[in-house]
């Protein structure tokens, strides 16, 4: 059976990688930007940076950047309707996850109008058309939105989190710039540094798992464990721009081989409860490795080999409980000691959770079978 990988055909990383917006923009003949990101980044000042670059070159760009932290199907539908009235031909989007993820939702409607509803969109879609050209600036080190072909929208009337498998999503130039993602404060560096390590180890134990994506999700692993404290809690500018790097290349893994019941769990948290997401995983990841290992712990093998110890030598629950503490060490130095209930999950709504969690779309790569009352059983140790 073929192996199929899909991934951007234009990077950059490193500080001031923005300056090539223009570039990229010029040589492919767009003539006007539909410039996507959220309020908050908008009041930081940290959109301004891209639109001094787009001013400096007299690239004529309309803003929109009415966004929630987890965007939802207006967010998308109203950025449609923005669209086409601002007569854009290319897309950039500036942000964590819910900027890109909305400006994924609007570059496939653009061109795929059948799909405005946008809950036609959730799951493996079979869209007819690529999207509008989108040229994506992370400001966060986690979702790795700029690389994949995933993208994540809230339904708010179902109180579900579609997540949207389309390779017609894909921007076609990513640009990781680290002095951006400087501008994160501590929490949110914590938060989605933590969830690409959620990706990096789902997508290492996954059933879809390949040498590709092994290889991508093993040098993420050793990269963000060695680098996440530094830059969380100290700012320091090399681990910031090596996280940059780590989230990127754990995307180009779990993209093309899916995740698992950790971000199945999570979606609930954040569609029910507004969990930022980031943090609904480093809660649950902990719980969620342990599960797995009954069935994956010759995997831990080489996750705990990546991080310099002698794991060939361990027991099975010497591997579980080892990559199982680290991983705990790690959220805790970085400011992450909550659990679920800490962010308004109910005893009382985990038969819910669990009946959402079944049927969401990462769970069939999780490489344990799980059932709902194994969703309940976790939902309750997670609490």
């Amino acid at each position: 059976m073929a192996i199929k990988f899909v991934l951007n055909e234009t990077s950059y990383f490193g500080e001031k990688a923005r300056d090539v917006l223009p570039e990229e923009i010029k040589k492919r003949n767009f003539k006007k930007v539909f410039l996507v990101s959220d309020k908050s980044l908008v009041e930081a000042g940290v959109t301004k940076k891209v639109e001094d670059i787009l001013n400096d070159e007299n690239i004529e760009y309309t803003l929109y950047d009415e966004i929630k932290p987890n965007p939802t199907i207006k967010n998308v539908q109203d950025g449609v309707e923005a669209c086409k009235n601002s007569g854009a031909d290319v897309i950039v989007a500036v942000g964590g996850g819910s900027s890109i993820d909305t400006a994924k939702g609007i570059s496939i409607v653009m061109t795929n109008p059948d799909r405005s509803d946008i809950k036609s969109l959730n799951g493996a879609s079979n869209t007819a058309n690529r999207g509008m050209p989108l040229i994506a600036l992370p400001t966060t080190a986690g979702t790795a939105a700029e690389v994949t072909i995933n993208y994540v929208i809230t339904d708010e009337e179902r109180k579900i989190k579609m997540v949207c498998v389309d390779p017609n999503d894909i921007p076609i130039v990513a640009i990781v710039d680290s002095e951006l993602m400087a501008s994160m404060p501590r929490s949110l560096a914590a938060a989605t540094g933590m969830d690409a390590l959620t990706h990096s180890l789902e997508g290492y134990i996954t059933k879809a798992h390949n040498e590709i994506s092994d290889m991508f999700h093993l040098k993420a692993i050793k990269m963000i464990f060695d680098n996440l404290e530094k830059a969380v809690n100290d700012k320091d500018e090399k681990a910031i721009n090596i996280m940059g790097m780590a989230q990127y290349i754990a995307g180009m893994g779990f993209s093309n081989v899916g995740l698992g019941i950790c971000h199945s769990m999570a979606h609930q948290l954040g569609a029910v409860y507004d969990t930022p997401h980031g943090i609904a995983n480093a809660m649950l990841l902990p719980t969620v490795l342990e599960y797995n290992g009954e069935v994956c712990y010759e995997r831990y093998v080489d996750i705990l080999q990546a991080l310099g110890y002698p794991a060939e030598k361990y027991t099975k629950e010497e591997l579980i409980k080892t990559l199982v503490e680290r991983v705990k060490a790690l959220g805790e130095a970085i400011g992450i000691t909550q659990t679920i209930a800490d962010y308004g999950a109910k005893i009382e709504d985990i038969p819910m959770l669990a009946d959402k969690a079944m049927e969401d779309p990462c769970k069939p790569g999780n490489p344990r079978e799980t059932s709902k009352e194994d969703f309940i059983a976790l939902f309750k140790k997670a609490m």
